[in-house]
């Protein structure tokens, strides 16, 4: 799986940053048999926070997209982390995405859909997985996008 993500990265231009840190009393992510939860991530880039307010306000769903794919990244970076290089990494079970929405907004999935895509396109078939999108009514430093993952790890 390394190799592919590392050369699908290279391919859009893109680069995994650093993990980001916990910013309370938990940890980044969980290791639980052989299924790897991550804690949620925001959309920044080190300590700066680079998409925030809402939806439907401070925000338009295409650039809450770029907030998603960007929170992707973030996430990805800590599963880095916790799969020796993604050289454990089997697949993506869960995407839980969640919007900071002005009241009423119905296309969260429209948003999520930006974390998503990213996955496909840096893992392929591993990357398809099962989701929730929702949108809320308030996010942690008042983050555009928060998404959280489940990955399963190979035991071999």
């Amino acid at each position: 799986m390394e190799s592919i993500i590392t050369k699908n990265l290279e391919r859009l231009g893109l680069e995994l940053p650093t993990p980001p840190s916990a910013k309370g009393n938990y940890l980044p992510y969980v290791t639980a048999g052989n299924l790897v939860y991550l804690s949620g991530t925001l959309p920044t880039v080190g300590p700066e926070l680079m998409f925030s307010g809402k939806v439907g306000n401070e925000q338009t769903i295409e650039s809450a997209y770029d907030a998603a794919a960007l929170c992707l990244l973030n996430a990805l970076a800590n599963l880095k982390t916790t799969s020796n290089g993604f050289k454990s990494l089997k697949q993506i079970v869960h995407l839980a995405g969640y919007v900071n929405g002005v009241d009423g907004f119905a296309d969260s999935p429209k948003v999520i859909n930006g974390a998503s895509d990213r996955l496909v396109e840096l893992l392929g078939e591993a990357g398809r997985h099962s989701r929730l999108a929702v949108s809320v009514n308030g996010l942690p430093l008042n983050a555009t996008v928060e998404i959280h993952l489940v990955a399963e790890l190979s035991t071999t």
